[in-house]
């Protein structure tokens, strides 16, 4: 059987106490059948941090990007072109937009959210979205910036039904976290049902969002294999047949060969 964490951020994880190194956080999840991982950037600093922390790992692949909580940060179009362009990146992102924590700058984070998709329809790789209290607008920009052309997944998606119905029309695939098991989140199981199996993606969201019953621990890609058990109960499968479905689209998307 093989996992796929499609969403994880290895350099948040605790490396001083919780885990020795990142070969130890990679063994722990290769031992619950998890055999690879997308390690997602944050900002471009930090993209080169990871970079350099992932070599000699070959199960992990890279996103490059900033995130709207992040563009304090100044960079350039140009330098995110570059920095994407590299064989190991396969993925824009996290890249998008968020009302909730941040609305003092809503014109950049549009505009940095279209950049992003400008590169990825330029480098031909698909992106990562985040959104939050932010649906009108973001389903917008996807579809003014022909988003549908380069491809992309919603990772930890918490929206509705019908925010899914209009993402799987432009062809995006929709990544389930550990949300999906909270006690509160029946919602959102009512949207896991709808989706169809060969466009869902599982992640972590690692260090955050750690699923029941691992609920208040520091989320790691080992527990994606507690989410893959959750939602392949849902979607009423085996939990191998939701292992393969999820491993072949996350290669699908994100044209890679696992």
């Amino acid at each position: 059987m093989y996992l796929v964490d499609s969403h994880c951020h290895l350099d948040g994880l605790d490396y001083t106490g919780l885990h020795t190194d990142l070969a130890s956080v990679l063994q722990q999840a290769r031992i619950r059948d998890v055999k690879a991982c997308l390690a997602v950037s944050t900002t471009l600093p930090g993209f080169k941090t990871l970079k350099q922390m992932v070599i000699g790992h070959d199960e992990v692949f890279l996103s490059c990007g900033v995130h709207p909580l992040n563009l304090d940060e100044v960079y350039q179009q140009e330098e995110l072109l570059t920095l994407a362009d590299d064989p190991r990146v396969i993925a824009l992102g996290e890249t998008g937009l968020d009302y909730y924590y941040q609305k003092d700058n809503i014109p950049l984070q549009q505009n940095c959210f279209r950049q992003h998709i400008q590169v990825g329809r330029e480098l031909n790789k698909p992106i990562i979205v985040h959104t939050r209290d932010a649906r009108t607008d973001t389903l917008a920009i996807l579809k003014e910036e022909k988003a549908n052309e380069c491809g992309g997944v919603l990772h930890c998606f918490t929206e509705d039904c019908d925010t899914a119905k209009k993402l799987l029309d432009i062809g995006f695939y929709i990544s389930f976290s550990g949300i999906v098991t909270f006690r509160n989140a029946d919602a959102l199981r009512e949207v896991a049902r709808y989706v169809p199996l060969d466009r869902m993606l599982v992640e972590t969201d690692s260090p955050y969002l750690a699923p029941v019953p691992h609920r208040g621990k520091e989320n790691q890609p080992a527990y994606v294999r507690d989410v893959a058990e959750y939602l392949a109960v849902l979607k009423r499968v085996e939990l191998e047949e939701f292992a393969e479905a999820t491993t072949k689209n996350f290669s699908q998307l994100f044209n890679v060969t696992l």
